[in-house]
C-alpha cells in the first residue's frame, strides 16, 4: 500500500508519538492516509487503543467498513456524541431510554410553547429555531445568562429554555447537547474516569478536524493528555459550519497549542482538474486567517470552465436542466450530475425545472418545502378571498396580516353570528369607525385581488396592501431576517408567473409540496437521480459535472453573511472542489425583479463577467 501513496501522504502514515498536524486539501486522500496509519498500528502497536473520531454516524461506519474487521478489538470509530454517550453509560449507567430523540424534543418544545401566548405565525420554525440556538450555546460552553440569540428575543429563548430543562430534570432525561457539554463536565472534575479513557484509547485519531466546535475540542484535548498522541486531519479552507460553533480557529492554532507537533500537507488533489483547482485556488488566497498552501492536480488541465447569464432565476433553472438533458444524452449518469446553491430556496427552480423536463432529481436535504410555508399559506388565503369573500378560514389567516387591529374577542364575536364572518364584522357591536374604514378597505383590496390573474395579484397583496411590510415588522418581532421572509414570498411570487387562475397557482404549489415531501421520504436514496444541493450539503460528496448557479452579490457571497465573507469565500471553495470534470458557473441580471451584481468571487478567480451585463441597444 505504500507505494501507492504519496511523499506526504507517507510522512503522515509513518508519524509515531506526539501530536501532528495533517491539512488535507479537497479530493488529496486524507481518508486512504487514516486508513492506512491504522493499518500500521495495529502491526507495530501491540495491545495499544486507537481511537478514530469523525463527525457523522454514516462517515464512522464508512471508514469502519473500509478497514474491515481486523483489530476491531482495539480500534473504537465513533462519532464525538457516541463517545461522549459511552463515557456517560459507563460512570452513570445511562441507556440509550435517556436519551431525548429530535421528534420526541420537537414535542416537548411544542407542549411547552403551547402554553405560552406569544404570537407566532409558524411556532414550528421558532422551535427548529431555538434548537439551533440552544446548540450553539452548548456547543460554545455559555450559559443563558452570557448567550445573546438570533432569530429570536432574548427572554423568549431563556424562558423556553428554562422550562426545557425543567421538563429534562423532571423526567430524567437528557438530548444531544447534553451529552457533550456533561461529558466535559465529567472528565474535568472525576480525575479517574479521565485516566481510565487515557489509559484505554492512548491514541487519537481526528477527521474532519476544522469542524470542531469549543466543547468537543477541550473534550479532546483532556482524553489526549498527557501522551498529546493526538493526529488531527483537516482543512481550514473548507471550515463551513460557524453557525453550529465550528471554527477553523482550533486547526490554526493546533501548533500553538502542541508546539512540538508536526505538520504535513496533503497537496495533491485526484479529484479535480487543474483548470478547476487554479479557479479555486485564486479564490480561497483572497482569505487572510488560513494556512497557505497549493493544490496539485493529478488528473491533467481539463476541460474549461463554462459560465452564462440568464435574464432571471426561472430562466437559469430551465438554461441549467437543458444542459443536464445534454449531459444525460452523451451518456453521462444521474448521479454524476449536481446543481450546488447557497440556500435551500433556491432549490425549488431547478426541481421545477428538472420535472417539466422529466429528469429525475433528489434534493440532499429534503428540500425545504416553502410551498406548505405559512407565507405561502397567507397569499392563497389573500388570493382565494379574491375569489370569494366569504371564505371564513382564508379570512381569519389574514385579518391582521397587516395589522388591522382586529381583536381576539371581536373574531370570537362575530364567529358566533349567523353571517360570513367579514360580514358579521360590520356588525358587531364593539366595531369602531377606525377598524370600520380598515374592513372597508379589505373589501376594496378583495376586489382589486379577484381582478388579476396570481401574479399580479400576489404584487399587490405585497405592495399595495402592504404584506411585505407586515413581514419586516414580524420579523423586527423576532429578531430575525426581514430579507429571509421576503425571499420566501419572492419564490412564491415567482410560482405565480405563468399560472392563469388561482386554481391553476394552487395545483402547483401543492405538486412541489407533495414533490417536497416525497423528497424527505426518501431522503436516503442516492443514484436516483441530479443531486440538488446546498454548499453545506454538498460537503465531502463529487461530481463528474456540476452546476453553481446564481453567482451574484447578495446570494454567494450571501447577503446575511457578509460579516463572515471568510467563511462565504470557504464555502464556496467547497462547491467549486466538488467537481471532477465539468464546471458551468452562472447568474442573472435580475433577481426576482431586482437587478443583480455580479458576485465578487467571480471577479477573484479572474472572470470578467460585468461587459455581459450591458445590455446591447
Amino acid at each position: 500500500m505504500s507505494k501507492l501513496l504519496n511523499e506526504n501522504q507517507r510522512i503522515a502514515v509513518n508519524h509515531g508519538e506526539g501530536p501532528m498536524l495533517v491539512l488535507a486539501g479537497p479530493g488529496s486522500g486524507k481518508t486512504t492516509v487514516i486508513l492506512c496509519r491504522l493499518r500500521r498500528f495495529l502491526s507495530e502497536n501491540k495491545n495499544k487503543g486507537i481511537l478514530v473520531v469523525t463527525f457523522t454516524k454514516a462517515a464512522a461506519t464508512e471508514m469502519k467498513e473500509r478497514f474491515g474487521e481486523r483489530g476491531s478489538d482495539r480500534i473504537l470509530f465513533a462519532t464525538f456524541h457516541s463517545l461522549f454517550f459511552r463515557i456517560l453509560r459507563r460512570t452513570y449507567g445511562y441507556t440509550s431510554e435517556k436519551i431525548i430523540g429530535e421528534e420526541e424534543k420537537s414535542k416537548v418544545l411544542q407542549g411547552i410553547l403551547s402554553e405560552k401566548n406569544w404570537s407566532l405565525n409558524d411556532p414550528e420554525e421558532f422551535i427548529s429555531q431555538f434548537i439551533m440556538q440552544a446548540s450553539f450555546m452548548g456547543n460554545e460552553l455559555l450559559t443563558p445568562m452570557e448567550f445573546i440569540p438570533e432569530g429570536m428575543e432574548r427572554d423568549m429563548f431563556r424562558q423556553l429554555h428554562r422550562a426545557y430543562e425543567s421538563y429534562k430534570e423532571r423526567h430524567g432525561k437528557l438530548d444531544f447537547d447534553d451529552m457533550l457539554i456533561q461529558c466535559y463536565e465529567l472528565l474535568m472534575e472525576d480525575q479517574k474516569t479521565l485516566a481510565f479513557w487515557q489509559e484505554k484509547f492512548p491514541y487519537i485519531m481526528v477527521d474532519e478536524f476544522q469542524d470542531i466546535n469549543r466543547v468537543q475540542y477541550e473534550c479532546l484535548r483532556l482524553l489526549a493528555a498527557p501522551r498529546n498522541n493526538l493526529f488531527v486531519v483537516g482543512d481550514d479552507d473548507q471550515s463551513i459550519y460557524g453557525f453550529r460553533g465550528s471554527r477553523p480557529d482550533f486547526l490554526l492554532e493546533f501548533e500553538r497549542q502542541y508546539p512540538e507537533s508536526q505538520n504535513v500537507v496533503l497537496d495533491i488533489n485526484y479529484r479535480s482538474s487543474e483548470r478547476i483547482l487554479s479557479l479555486a485556488g485564486k479564490v480561497i488566497d483572497v482569505n487572510e486567517r488560513r494556512f497557505g498552501k497549493e493544490l496539485k492536480g493529478a488528473n491533467g488541465k481539463g476541460e474549461k470552465v463554462s459560465f452564462f447569464l440568464a435574464e432571471d432565476t426561472t430562466a437559469e433553472a430551465e438554461k441549467v436542466a437543458e444542459k443536464i438533458g445534454s449531459l444525460l444524452e452523451d451518456g453521462i449518469a444521474l448521479n454524476e450530475i449536481a446543481v450546488i446553491y447557497r440556500t435551500n430556496l433556491q432549490g425549488g427552480a431547478f426541481a421545477r425545472a428538472l420535472y417539466r423536463r422529466g429528469i429525475p432529481y433528489v434534493m440532499r436535504e429534503g428540500g425545504g418545502n416553502i410551498y406548505d410555508h405559512w407565507i405561502a399559506k397567507d397569499i392563497l388565503a389573500y388570493l382565494t378571498l379574491g375569489e370569494s369573500a366569504d371564505a371564513d378560514s382564508a379570512l381569519r389567516r389574514i385579518i391582521n396580516k397587516p395589522k388591522r387591529y382586529i381583536s381576539k374577542e371581536m373574531l370570537e364575536d362575530a364567529e358566533k353570528m349567523p353571517y360570513t364572518l367579514l360580514r358579521s364584522f360590520f356588525v358587531c357591536p364593539s366595531l369602531k369607525k377606525w377598524q370600520e374604514e380598515s374592513l372597508e378597505n379589505l373589501q376594496r383590496d378583495l376586489i382589486q385581488i379577484g381582478k388579476r390573474n396570481p401574479y399580479n395579484g400576489i404584487n399587490y397583496i405585497r405592495r399595495v396592501i402592504g404584506y411585505d411590510e407586515y413581514l419586516e415588522e414580524y420579523a423586527a418581532f423576532r429578531k430575525s431576517s426581514g430579507r429571509a421572509f421576503l425571499e420566501i414570498a419572492d419564490e412564491i411570487t415567482e410560482i405565480a408567473k405563468k399560472t392563469m387562475d388561482v386554481r391553476e397557482f394552487r395545483g402547483n404549489l401543492e405538486e412541489m409540496s407533495r414533490q417536497m415531501q416525497e423528497q424527505v421520504r426518501e431522503k436516503n436514496v442516492i443514484n436516483k437521480g441530479v443531486t440538488l444541493s446546498t454548499m453545506h450539503g454538498a460537503k465531502g460528496l463529487e461530481f463528474y459535472a456540476v452546476f453553481l448557479p446564481s453567482l451574484t452579490e447578495g446570494v454567494v457571497p450571501h447577503e446575511r453573511a457578509m460579516e463572515g465573507l471568510e467563511e462565504e469565500r470557504r464555502l464556496f471553495y467547497v462547491a467549486l472542489t466538488r467537481t471532477k470534470e465539468k464546471l458551468c458557473l452562472s447568474a442573472t441580471r435580475n433577481r426576482y425583479g431586482k437587478e443583480t451584481k455580479p458576485s465578487r468571487f467571480l471577479k477573484e478567480m479572474g472572470l470578467d463577467v460585468d461587459g455581459l451585463y450591458i445590455k446591447k441597444p
